[in-house]
């Protein structure tokens, strides 16, 4: 919702409350007017034009600047009408005109119309018909016309910053969207087409494997470019983590889950076995073909949690982020900033010939990380 709409609600509510007292006004002191019928037939017409109003004044969509005109126009009639159907007596004892504070309405619809300066022009036109149409320059008056213009340039800047700052923030919306979306092309790209990569330069020779991968990215690529994604994330429902992650078994990587089935959103279970996928992908090129790797799923209520352990070479501190500013995104993009779009998070742990750990944490939804 639009941060200036609850200003226009309440501009609404405020033009049928100031219409209210001032028939209540005008009830208690029409004996005193010198056309009291006169009174009474415009606060039927003002009643009238603010009940079939009260929509407009919903957005500044609806309210028009021809409604906006019509609505200064019916306050500066009932001011100058008290100056002719009102006793002289009266006028000069500072008594308030027909519409008395509903003029003030008016003035806040031209602000949250066009800002300060549309309030500021409305205000002026309602000061210039109570000095010339009622009372003449005196102190009440003057008083009246300063607290008008102030609260109408006030609301107006007021809105005019709520609309900068929406603008500014959609923007920032936008911008975080694009950035995501950008990040998951290149986690996708990652994942596949340079894995292709790394394949061709460790089999060279089986060139039936390479055209099959090759296949598979060229449709992969074609879904991103077009904006869709492969069809096995395209699942709705839940889906079981275990054989996701059981595919990965082989004689070098040992894979643990449990007996029952790991039942996740079917998105939040492909990307966790993305992440996993790209964790093994990192062994393979870092700790070498004949590194061994152990994977343990756990499910608890809270959360489910994957571990990818290798017995290679490790890391020393600082290479994850000197890897990144290289450009190197495999850990920054495919595990990382996969588990922190779904929610979760990835944490690694190496010291230097004891091999890397990798954990992977998914909370489940309604329970506290």
């Amino acid at each position: 919702m639009s941060v200036e709409l609850p200003l226009w609600r309440a501009i609404g509510y405020f033009r049928v409350l100031a219409l209210a007292y001032a028939v209540l006004r005008y009830l208690t002191a029409y004996h005193q007017f010198l056309h009291p019928v006169s009174g009474w037939i415009f606060l039927g017409a003002l009643s009238l034009w603010t009940l079939a109003s009260t929509r407009a004044f919903a957005g500044p969509q609806r309210c028009t600047w021809p409604v906006l005109g019509m609505d200064l126009t019916a306050a500066v009639t009932g001011i100058v009408m008290s100056g002719i159907i009102d006793t002289p007596a009266r006028i000069h004892a500072g008594a308030p005109t027909l519409p008395t504070i509903w003029a003030a309405g008016t003035v806040l619809g031209f602000a949250g119309k066009g800002g300060w300066r549309a309030a500021a022009f409305a205000g002026a036109v309602i000061g210039a018909a109570n000095i010339l149409g009622h009372g003449g320059i005196s102190p009440d008056n003057l008083h009246n016309i300063v607290l008008l213009l102030l609260a109408g340039c006030a609301i107006g800047y007021v809105i005019e910053l709520a609309r900068a700052s929406e603008a500014v923030l959609t923007r920032a919306l936008q911008v975080e969207a694009a950035t995501r979306e950008r990040e998951r092309l290149s986690r996708d790209i990652h994942d596949g087409v340079l894995q292709v990569l790394a394949l061709v330069h460790r089999q060279q020779g089986d060139a039936a494997e390479l055209g099959r991968l090759a296949g598979e990215q060229e449709r992969a690529l074609r879904a991103l470019m077009t904006g869709g994604r492969p069809a096995e994330e395209d699942a709705d429902g839940e889906r079981d983590l275990r054989p996701l992650i059981s595919r990965h078994a082989d004689e070098r990587i040992t894979v643990a889950a449990p007996a029952t089935p790991v039942l996740l959103p079917a998105a939040a279970a492909s990307e966790l076995a993305a992440a996993v996928a790209a964790a093994l992908d990192n062994v393979r090129r870092h700790a070498g073909e004949a590194a061994r790797a152990w994977i343990l799923v756990e499910d608890e209520p809270q959360a489910v949690t994957v571990s990818v352990r290798d017995d290679g070479p490790g890391f020393p501190a600082g290479r994850l982020a000197e890897a990144q500013r290289d450009g190197r995104l495999g850990v920054a993009q495919s595990i990382r900033g996969r588990m922190l779009d779904l929610g979760g998070s990835a944490e690694l742990y190496s010291v230097p010939g004891e091999g890397v750990e990798v954990e992977l944490r998914w909370p489940r939804s309604g329970h506290d990380d």
